[in-house]
């Protein structure tokens, strides 16, 4: 709330529409979306959880018994599955192609923030890099 929150709102300019955050501890999504309705209210929260089978280290569909104290639904406006080969895909496309060495959460919330910013005309999306390559390079992810 305090810091990541205030720093998006100024480097967009104030102008950011969308933020699409992974739901790991849900920390992140709370505490950003606090910070950006207090601003403007119309911005939308999007929260990434991995669709039915799939299994994305880092994020969860948590069922509602055990969802973490800090999560308040009232904070996230809509939620997005992704699949665990999209995010995979996803994660090798940005190491190749922006040299960004991100894990497989981080590159289901770019997956789902390139899904908006194809439905939705001049957009300003945001979406955090939020776990590192480097932890899956003996899964086969990342091949040589």
């Amino acid at each position: 709330y305090e810091t990541t929150g205030p720093e998006l709102w100024q480097q967009t300019d104030g102008r950011i529409t969308h933020f699409v955050s992974s739901m790991g501890t849900t920390g992140t999504i709370m505490g950003v979306s606090r910070y950006l309705k207090e601003k403007d209210p119309s911005i939308q929260i999007v929260g990434v959880q991995p669709a039915e089978g799939s299994q994305i280290p880092g994020i969860r569909k948590w069922p509602e018994a055990y969802l973490p104290k800090i999560y308040e639904a009232s904070r996230v406006d809509r939620f997005e599955s992704i699949g665990q080969a999209e995010a995979e895909e996803m994660a090798r496309r940005l190491a190749a192609e922006e040299g960004i060495f991100s894990g497989i959460s981080s590159g289901g919330a770019c997956a789902i923030a390139l899904r908006i910013a194809a439905e939705v005309e001049n957009a300003t999306i945001v979406m955090i890099i939020c776990d590192r390559g480097d932890r899956y390079l003996s899964t086969g992810v990342f091949p040589g």
